[in-house]
């Protein structure tokens, strides 16, 4: 392996490229594409809560790992705990001279800067910091000392028979009872002793994306805080520091995306139209009309397994190669597509105007609870795909984790939030609550059921990473090797379910965690 490169130390906000508050997506996606730097990823997550529990990357082979939080998957903490494994320099001075230390399996004991460096060449005098006792019954006759500096923290090793809270830091540290550090932090804080309480839940001064925190000339659009779910097709798209985007299902074009999204990621061309058995049309209904609520067989037009251009599967249907298919719907069908846009976290369907649906309420528009259809053959957005990036699912960080809430009445649902993060159970319980009394019985009947999708067949999702699907020190979790695994090697959630409501379909994994939401 190539000798790594020295990363320069920013406290406050990160180590050479990985910047506080960057997105899991944007760093995984990094660091996988140089492998002959960063040989080894280990992925640590918690099965069952996998949006509320830290996820934390940790890289064996460079002596570091990285914490993010679960709901907005964001850094949140560096840690260093091998200072041989890769250079490391703050500002013209360097943190430790790998020449001087012996390396190797035979090294033993810290191998962090001396106090003496630390103080006298890198950081300078600072408050007391914390001492931490030696747990009860280890065995371990030495504690750790936490010193912090705003945004920055050394850890070392020292003696429990020699601390004493009657002796100044200075003289404790810099004595024979104390070890070179043994690990650096970096966060974003004043001093760990404070910033460690809501480390995983304040607001991170940077954006999510690392194009944006290069501070680069080019101009590149503004990152999506939070994707809000108004009903009718009427979407609000809030942004980190630009204004706000109004989109409406139906009627937002093509060209509205590129002016206010950028450039898609990619461009995926509709062609599986598996889905379609589930079709049918009510033929009583008036043309250019549709009534209020979801049809059991509303499935084909509210979701699509072949959204990402990742995906493989382009087979053409049956149908679609019968006799009798006129030149129009061929062009129809080569001009439908897929906006995906991986650094914001969902795709946008491109197609001819479709009537969106009117949402979980009637429609306040028309005598009867219709909607008028639009008549015009021009391209427009029809619907969103939100992903959750969640750990251990088939779609796993291709793209970066959309956070997205329902917009409705909360006095009506005793304040409850319909967001991203929560239970699908939850969320099932409060829209059938809401929706109950407006669909009709043959509109309830997606409600009880779910449709079981497998992405897993035909493609592989390819990763490079090592899924240990827990806690790094978590007593069920599937080591490598490790007997527990399933037989065919997925260490993933399996199958998931698609459930149906007005104007919105929910993939759901097995820990009741929303994969993906799409909105039509």
């Amino acid at each position: 392996m190539p000798a790594p490169p020295t990363m320069q130390i920013h406290p406050g906000r990160g180590l050479g490229f990985l910047t506080l508050g960057v997105s899991l997506h944007d760093v995984l996606t990094k660091l996988k594409a140089q492998p002959h730097i960063y040989p080894t990823i280990d992925i640590s997550y918690s099965p069952s809560q996998p949006l509320a529990a830290p996820v934390i990357l940790n890289l064996p082979s460079n002596g570091f790992r990285l914490r993010f939080d679960g709901p907005d998957q964001r850094l949140r903490l560096i840690e260093v705990f091998d200072f041989t494994k890769v250079p490391l320099s703050y500002k013209t001075t360097e943190i430790v001279k790998l020449s001087d230390i012996k390396a190797g399996p035979t090294s033993q004991g810290p191998t962090g800067p001396a106090f003496r460096h630390v103080y006298h060449k890198l950081m300078g005098p600072s408050f007391p910091g914390e001492y931490i006792s030696p747990v009860l019954g280890s065995g371990s006759d030495r504690g750790l000392y936490i010193l912090s500096y705003p945004g920055i923290a050394f850890t070392f090793s020292l003696q429990d028979s020699a601390w004493s809270p009657d002796i100044d830091f200075v003289s404790l540290l810099s004595s024979t009872a104390a070890a070179p550090a043994k690990c650096l932090t970096i966060y974003d804080g004043q001093s760990w002793q404070d910033t460690r309480q809501d480390l995983m839940t304040r607001s991170c001064p940077n954006p999510r994306s690392l194009a944006l925190s290069s501070r680069g000339k080019e101009f590149r659009p503004d990152e999506i805080d939070l994707v809000k779910i108004c009903g009718s097709g009427n979407i609000e798209l809030t942004r980190r520091s630009s204004p706000n985007f109004h989109m409406t299902l139906g009627s937002t074009t093509p060209q509205d995306l590129l002016t206010e999204l950028g450039q898609p990621d990619a461009i995926y061309r509709k062609y599986d139209r598996r889905l379609s058995i589930h079709k049918t049309r009510n033929r009583d209904q008036k043309p250019g009309r549709r009534s209020f609520g979801m049809s059991p067989t509303h499935y084909e037009d509210s979701t699509d397994t072949d959204q990402s251009s990742t995906h493989t599967v382009t087979d053409d249907s049956d149908d679609e190669d019968q006799a009798g298919t006129n030149d129009n719907r061929k062009a129809n069908l080569s001009a439908e597509c897929f906006y995906n846009y991986f650094h914001h976290g969902f795709d946008i369907f491109i197609s001819y105007p479709t009537l969106p649906s009117p949402g979980l309420r009637p429609p306040k528009t028309g005598e009867d609870g219709s909607i008028e259809a639009i008549d015009t053959d021009q391209l427009v957005a029809t619907k969103i795909l939100l992903h959750g990036n969640v750990p251990g699912s088939y779609p796993f960080n291709r793209y970066r984790r959309s956070r997205w809430i329902i917009d409705i009445d909360q006095s009506e649902l005793d304040d409850m939030i319909l967001d991203s993060e929560t239970p699908f159970a939850t969320l099932s319980k409060s829209l059938e609550s809401i929706c109950d009394e407006n669909l009709s019985e043959e509109g309830k009947a997606p409600l009880q059921k779910g449709m079981v999708l497998n992405r897993g067949w035909g493609d592989s999702p390819g990763s490079s990473c090592e899924l240990l699907g827990g806690w790094e020190e978590s007593s069920d979790t599937p080591k490598k090797g490790s007997g527990n695994q399933s037989s065919n090697g997925n260490l993933g959630f399996g199958n998931t379910e698609l459930f149906g409501y007005p104007g919105l379909v929910f993939e759901v994994l097995k820990n009741d965690t929303v994969s993906c939401l799409t909105v039509y």
